[in-house]
This record gives C-alpha cells, structure tokens and sequence, in this order.
C-alpha cells in the first residue's frame, strides 16, 4: 500500500469518526447536545446559527386538533348549563313579553270597544232625552196654547188680518197695529215701543214675507218677555219665605194652594201661613188647601194681629223641618194706605223671623183686569219689594197682551200663569214658551179669523 493511499484513507476514517460525534451528541427535538458545563457548544468561529423547525406531522396536527375538542368538551359542567338556563331565560322572558304585549293589545282593544258603546249609549240616552224633551215641550206648549185661545184668538187674529195681503209697511198699517195693540191691553208705552221697532224692523221688506213678519213679531215679544232676574236658592234646614200679596178676587188663596201642591210633588214640607186674618172665609178656604195638599196650616183668631200668625208660621217651620213657608196675606184695595203699610210690617217681621226673609214676594194679578193690573202692580210694589208675578185667568181673558206690559214698564219677572181650573193649570213661566203658544202655527188663527 501507497503512503498516499494510506493518508487519504486516514481522511476518511477522521472524518467518519467527526460525524459520528456530532450525530451522537445532537437532542432530541434537533439541537446540539450540551457540551461540558451544560452550555451548547459553539462551533468554531462564532455563534451556533438557528436551524429551522420541521414542520408538524399531519398526525401532530390531528392530535392537536382533538386535544382541543377534548378541552372544550371538558369544560366544567356548570358553565355550560349556566348558559344554557340563560338561553332559556332570555326565550322565556320573549315569550312573556310576547304575551304582554298582546293582552295589552287585547285590553286596549276592549276598551276602545266599551268606550265605543258607551258613546253610542250616551248618544242614544240623549236622543232619547232629546225626543223626550221634545215631545214634553210640545204638551206644554199644546197646553198654554189651549189656554191662549181667547188671546191668540184676539190679539194674534187681528195682526194676522192686518198683515195679510200687504206689500209693505205704511201709516195706514202702523196705525191698524197700534190699535190692535192697545185694545188687546198691552198698554200705550209697550204698544209705542212694539210700533217703532215694527217700524224699524220691516220698513222696506215685503210683507207677504209672512213667516218674516211673525218671527219678527215673535223676537220682540221674547225680548220684552224675558226679564231678568235672581232668585234665592232654597237652603236646607233654612225654610224659604214666599209672602203673597193681591186684591181680592185675583185667585191669591187658590194659587197659593196650588203652589203648595208644587213643592210637595217636588217632596218638600210645607207650611201655610193664613195671615188674612180679617175673614174667617179665607182662614177655612187656606185649611181645605192644607187638607188637600196635604200641609201644616198655621192660623190665629179672628182679628188677629198678621204678623204675629207670619211669625208663628215660620217657628212651626222650623220645629218641623219644613222647607217652603208660603204667608197669604189679606186681599186689599192697592189705594188702601193703612193696609198696605201693614203689608211692610209684615215683610219686617218675616225678616226678624228668619234671615233674609221673605225670600220671595209674590204679587198674583188677574189677567181679566188688563190695564188695571198693571196699575196694581206699581202701587203694590210701592209697598213691599216685589220679585216675582202670577198672572192668574188667562185662559178666560182675549185681554193676554197685558202680560206684555207687565214686564215692559213694571220689569218684574212672571213667575207663574194660570190657564185652568187644575192643580197642574198653575204652571212655571217659561218666555220661549209662552211665545211658541201665542205665534205658532198662526195659519190656524188666521184661518178661524
């Protein structure tokens, strides 16, 4: 063997046993065995170089991929049930508010549909009370009516005839209505006053207009009819004071009965005071009413002093709680001084008896008289402060005009008027009423004319 083949054989073999030394001494997961000392060793020359990781197997990948199914299996049994309960709660709290909101539709929805009927029930009842204050008011009217026959009959026929066939308002006209007027007892200042506004009112217009006329004719009676006026409230506990006053023979005693009558449909208590002590008459007839109502009658002895028995009257009232006290007086000549003078001790005392009395003084005229009423009426309110009037026997008087100049010059409110014999024939005033009883339906007057 060559000395050369020998050296390059020695080569080999050092570079063999190299190798094999640095395959024994690199780790386990690629690096270098750890020299002496547990430090890696350094090649020559400078620091170790890092060498790039192989890869994953695919099986590593596996692996790694069901540790992490495994882990999330694995976590802990509470925290998935918790989430769970919370799912479970969040759908559960849907539902309820699901439910909520359709019964709170569901209850909006009926109480659209009660308010709706009690809307539609409400139209109804007032429908009803509409029809049933209609009618009612065409009885009334009815009835005034019939008891206006004999002033619709002169009064109201003899303008219809006037105006009937007219083209225009003239002198000759103005004077035919200023007679009817002052025939009919609707008194010289009253009728001065209906011929200017006439005058006024239609000259101009045509007159075969008839419907204008008479509605024309029909504002200007309202107006002068309707007076204005307060009248005290009835106080519980307190009895309310009526003092009525009235020459004889105007049906003074007969409409206080009739009132009494009233106020006990109404179911209050009253007491009848029969202060007309100058005829034992007048005491009976104020006890028959009592009988007849039935009430209290508070009476003295023949002669006696008035306003002793009015004071008396009003003691009782108290002593039995009655509401109405209602005081006839005696009836007088309005041209008597000393009598009347009494009529004012009388208001006195009842003012000493109970406040504010006497609550209402009630003058009862009798439409038969015309003119003459209305004279009564500024003598009697001379002597006491009248508030209020009954207008008694209209039913047999063509002189009902006299109404209209009542409230014109005296400016004293009609309380009631009387148009029959019946309990019910006294009735409450009412203008707007009394108008529609006198004007409407005049083709039939006319007609009768």
């Amino acid at each position: 063997m060559t000395p050369e083949l020998i050296g390059l054989v020695v080569v080999l073999v050092i570079v063999a046993i190299v190798v094999i030394a640095v395959v024994v001494r690199r780790r386990p997961g690629g690096g270098e065995l750890p020299a002496e000392g547990g430090k890696p060793q350094l090649k020559p020359g400078g620091e170790e170089k890092a060498r790039p990781k192989p890869g994953p197997a695919p099986a590593a990948e596996e692996h790694r991929e069901r540790e992490t199914v495994k882990k999330a299996e694995a976590r802990p049994k509470g925290e998935r049930e918790a989430g769970e309960a919370r799912k479970a709660e969040e759908k559960k709290r849907a539902e309820e508010e699901k439910r909520e909101r359709a019964a709170a539709e569901a209850r909006r929805a009926e109480e659209e549909k009660r308010a709706e009927e009690a809307r539609r029930a409400e139209e109804t009842r007032r429908a009803e009370e509409r029809k049933a204050g209609a009618e009612e008011k065409r009885k009334r009217v009815a009835a005034v009516r019939k008891g206006l026959e004999a002033t619709r009959g002169g009064l109201v026929a003899k303008l219809s005839r006037l105006f009937r066939g007219k083209k225009e308002i003239s002198a000759e006209l103005l004077s035919s209505i200023e007679e009817a007027l002052i025939t009919s007892d609707v008194g010289a200042r009253t009728t001065d006053r209906l011929v200017g506004r006439v005058r006024e009112g239609l000259s101009g217009k045509d007159l075969s207009d008839e419907g204008m006329v008479w509605e024309f004719l029909r504002e200007e009676a309202r107006a002068i009819l309707s007076v204005p006026s307060e009248q005290p409230e009835m106080k519980k506990g307190e009895p309310y004071v009526i003092l009525v006053l009235g020459v004889n023979g105007v049906g003074k005693t007969t409409t206080i009965g009739k009132l009494a009558s009233r106020y006990k449909a109404e179911g209050r208590e009253v007491v009848l005071a029969a202060a007309d002590t100058f005829r034992a008459a007048a005491v009976q007839q104020l006890q028959i009413w009592g009988r007849r109502v039935p009430c209290e009658v508070v009476s003295g002895k023949e002669g006696a002093d008035p306003s002793s028995v009015a004071f008396s009257a009003i003691e009782k009232a108290k002593a039995v709680g009655a509401d109405v006290v209602i005081v006839d007086t005696a009836g007088r000549l309005h041209t008597k001084v000393p009598l009347m003078e009494e009529l004012k001790k009388i208001a006195r005392v009842l003012g000493k008896a109970q406040e504010g009395a006497p609550h209402e003084v009630l003058l009862v005229l009798d439409a038969n008289t015309g003119q003459n009423a209305n004279q009564q009426a500024t003598t009697f309110r001379e002597a006491a402060k009248v508030t209020g009037i009954a207008l008694t026997k209209l039913d047999g008087t063509a002189k009902g005009g006299v109404i209209l100049g009542i409230c014109d010059e005296q400016k004293i409110p009609v309380r009631y008027i009387g148009i029959g014999e019946g309990i019910d024939d006294l009735r409450p005033f009412d203008p707007e009423l009394f108008v529609s009883a006198l004007f409407d339906d005049v083709g039939d007057v006319s007609a009768a004319a």
